[in-house]
């Protein structure tokens, strides 16, 4: 069994999981013959290790509870070495439970605490640079368990101690996890100036070992920004009273420089992994006969339809959870996502499988999610919408006029706001996709607003200074309505089409002005036009056609 001291309730979990449900034992595989045979044997043990777990298990699963155990249990942990490598062992998770049950018991654990924090103090005084991490451990202990008050400056000065002496033979690791553990311990004393020297210490740790990265035989950029960043965050957290003295904003804008350098560097670093082509030939020519030989509003009706599963929210999760489940190494790393400039615009965390999907993952579910999306519109557009678009413009001559006049007869459509949905629409099927972009955007996040307003949601934000300012389109599509009003699988595609980092986010990329000329011509921002017009044509069909009940018609249809 594997010991969790972090839960009174189920101090002990399964060593192993199987993919199938099986597991190793756990205390409730246990009889009551079992425990009354620990019971009988635990005092005798004189393994310290097997007699803590038989006297533990019994203290668990005796009825009535005898505290006898429990203190033979205490007892048995706490003569475990606190050296370097029995903490790395088991020494860190024995003294947890040790601690845990000494505070389960209380008054019946006598002076137990006092000697276990005693002893810790101790060890910490002990320890040594050739020691590693083990004064960072027994100080991490001692604060977790609100120990050391009468020693706080005391093990404050020795983690800096200990920090120094890492620093000064350029061990930065070692030496940036005792700089902050220090910073920890003056602010609890309290000492602001030397928990903000200390943290100071902590960001230029990382600045050096950026520095070294790049200057390094094998250099990397990718990581000298990953290291430049995690230094900024870290000047950032010293308070403003302390940062004159540090230079601190002077500081930050020296190191933004050296990232956006190191940023920009970073794309010439990456590769490009290159995946079997897929033939979409017998795509392309059933969209063109569906298309072919229609009237041309019999034409564009097939093709307001033609590419509706690129967003199925169920398919698109359970495919998910399938791959995670398939592949799992790829998902036990964190993820970076860059712009085109080099920037950090999403991460996505890595897989904790400990948990339900459904509680910490959601992240990088909703990333792959994101991606198979992203997939998708990929082969919608070269595999559907410009193959019919082709069609469209050899059999029809349509006018701008025409898709006013469908905008001005849409529902979904805000007042006011036809003649540019139409010109936008009409640019798009011309395959001026620059202006039809620029259009389109800012009047889908427009309506997306109103009819969120229509159904009540409050869209709008007020500032300290009383000024009530319209949510972007972002924040108004995690508003709870947005399902509500469009639906899971369009309210998906919207989230993710325009404003997510993880995927094209084209409303922002649009709005600052990042979007480059090749850019407009992108599956993504054609699939984008496409949408538009599935949207405004399928409303107006279903407005105009009494085949169509009204209860059926509205932005999913």
């Amino acid at each position: 069994m594997m010991l969790s001291p972090s839960s009174q309730n189920e101090p002990f979990k399964p060593f192993f999981i199987f993919p199938n449900g099986r597991r190793s034992a756990i205390p409730d595989d246990l009889t009551a013959t079992d425990v009354e045979f620990f019971a009988e044997i635990a005092e005798t043990v004189t393994d310290i290790r097997l007699r803590a777990r038989l006297a533990d298990l019994v203290w668990l699963k005796g009825k009535p509870r005898n505290v006898k155990f429990a203190l033979m249990a205490i007892d048995a942990y706490r003569d475990i070495p606190l050296d370097a490598e029995t903490w790395v062992h088991d020494g860190k998770e024995c003294w947890e439970r040790a601690i845990s049950l000494a505070q389960m018991i209380k008054a019946g654990a006598g002076d137990r605490l006092e000697q276990m924090e005693t002893h810790i103090v101790a060890s910490f005084n002990a320890a040594t640079r050739q020691d590693g991490f083990l004064g960072l451990w027994l100080a991490r202990l001692l604060k977790t368990n609100g120990w050391g008050r009468l020693h706080q400056t005391d093990i404050a000065q020795k983690l800096e101690t200990l920090a120094l002496e890492f620093d000064g033979e350029r061990n930065v690791c070692n030496a940036r996890k005792y700089f902050s553990a220090s910073a920890d311990w003056y602010r609890i004393v309290p000492d602001k100036a030397k928990a903000a020297e200390m943290t100071v210490f902590v960001a230029e740790n990382w600045v050096k070992e950026a520095v070294a990265r790049v200057s390094s035989d094998n250099p990397s950029h990718m990581a000298a920004a990953s290291f430049y960043e995690n230094a900024i965050q870290i000047y950032r957290t010293i308070p403003k009273t302390e940062r004159t003295a540090h230079r601190v904003d002077e500081r930050v804008a020296e190191l933004r420089a050296h990232l956006n350098e190191s940023g920009e560097k970073t794309l010439g670093e990456m590769t490009r992994i290159r995946t079997p082509g897929i033939d979409i030939t017998s795509l392309v020519e059933k969209v063109r006969i569906s298309v072919r030989g229609k009237s041309a509003t019999e034409a564009l009706l097939v093709f307001a339809h033609l590419c509706g599963g690129a967003a199925k929210v169920d398919e698109l999760r359970n495919r998910t959870l399938e791959q995670m489940r398939e592949f799992p190494i790829q998902w036990s790393v964190a993820m970076t996502v860059r712009s085109q400039d080099g920037r950090v615009i999403a991460k996505r965390p890595p897989m904790n499988f400990n948990a339900k999907p459904t509680e910490d993952n959601e992240d990088a579910i909703r990333y792959q999610m994101i991606r198979l999306y992203s997939e998708n519109v990929g082969i919608a557009a070269h595999g559907i919408i410009l193959p019919a678009l082709e069609f469209l413009l050899l059999e029809h001559r349509l006018r701008e006029a025409d898709f006013v006049d469908i905008a001005n007869q849409s529902p979904i459509v805000p007042k006011g706001r036809a003649g540019l949905f139409g010109k936008a629409l009409f640019a798009g099927f011309d395959r001026d996709f620059v202006t039809a972009l620029h259009l389109l955007l800012p009047q889908i996040e427009h309506l997306v607003r109103v009819h969120l307003k229509q159904a009540g949601a409050k869209t709008t934000n007020l500032d300290k200074d009383g000024i009530e300012n319209e949510n972007g389109m972002g924040t108004l599509m995690n508003l709870p309505e947005a399902e509500q009003v469009f639906g899971r699988d369009l309210a998906f595609e919207l989230r993710a089409l325009f404003c997510d980092a993880f995927g094209p986010n084209l409303r922002n990329e649009l709005a600052h002005g990042l979007l480059d000329e090749k850019a407009f011509h992108s599956p993504f921002t054609i699939y984008a036009w496409w949408l538009g017009l599935h949207l405004v044509f399928n409303t107006w069909w279903n407005m105009a056609h009494k085949s169509v009940t009204e209860g059926e018609a509205g932005p999913d249809d």
